[in-house]
């Protein structure tokens, strides 16, 4: 697939399928990670006097569908895209398990984009770290989103402190995530997602850390966005404006 996909990327999240919900497999920080940012989002969203019966929800690279399960059970319309097969099959399978309708899809973001479908609510949640190319990316999420509508990301920032503690200390030392799951390199710094969002016609309205307690694996809200951090943004009425 081309475009905002990396296929290497793409592989290497499919591989963990068949483990996606194993809150003690290759995707643990992602269990432990999820009640933090989707209760977050949650809280921005209401913010905004949207009802979630009928909100129309995209997460972008879903995976096995750990954040697309949490809004779906809150009442949203939740559609669900990845690149991978596999990420996709095994979020199929567990919604399914679970009693909920969720329509998944393996497709890029563009691809939407280019069949005019919008959303009232996009999520790229530990996502845009992994894409092939990055204005093509946060491009696609703005077209995507009605006008007015929010558009949330959440990723890790480039410094040396997430050098050692995502990079080093959660692949390394603590195994808390597969060896090279992350490039540092393709950690982005709230600056520059910031003016990337802007560029593509997105405005960040609000921002937080999210900081992990090495000892419990527990995370919570923070004012620090040396690591990881959650952005959310709204888009204006006209795409590039």
């Amino acid at each position: 697939m081309a475009g905002t996909v990396s296929a290497a990327e793409a592989a290497k999240f499919g591989a963990f399928a068949d483990r996606w919900w194993d809150p003690g497999g290759p995707m643990r920080p992602l269990h432990r990670m999820n009640a933090l940012r989707t209760g977050w989002i949650a809280r921005r969203i209401e913010a905004e006097g949207m009802a979630w019966r009928g909100l129309a929800l995209l997460d972008v690279g879903c995976g096995g569908g750990l954040a697309a399960e949490a809004f779906a059970r809150r009442g949203a319309a939740v559609t669900g895209i990845d690149a991978s097969a596999e990420a996709i099959g095994a979020a199929r399978r567990h919604a399914e398990r679970s009693g909920l309708a969720i329509d998944y899809r393996v497709a890029a973001p563009e691809d939407l984009a280019a069949e005019g479908a919008l959303f009232d609510v996009v999520l790229a949640l530990e996502v845009i770290e992994h894409v092939a190319d990055r204005a093509a990316f946060l491009a696609a999420l703005a077209a995507l989103a009605r006008p007015g509508g929010l558009v949330f990301l959440s990723t890790v920032n480039r410094t040396a402190r997430s050098f050692l503690l995502a990079k080093l200390g959660a692949e390394y030392l603590l195994r808390l995530l597969p060896v090279g799951t992350h490039d540092w390199r393709g950690f982005v710094t709230p600056a520059e997602l910031t003016r990337g969002l802007r560029r593509a016609g997105l405005a960040v309205t609000h921002s937080t850390g999210m900081t992990m307690n090495p000892l419990t694996g527990q995370w919570r809200e923070s004012r620090d966005l040396a690591v990881n951090y959650l952005v959310a943004a709204r888009r204006g009425d006209g795409i590039g404006a």
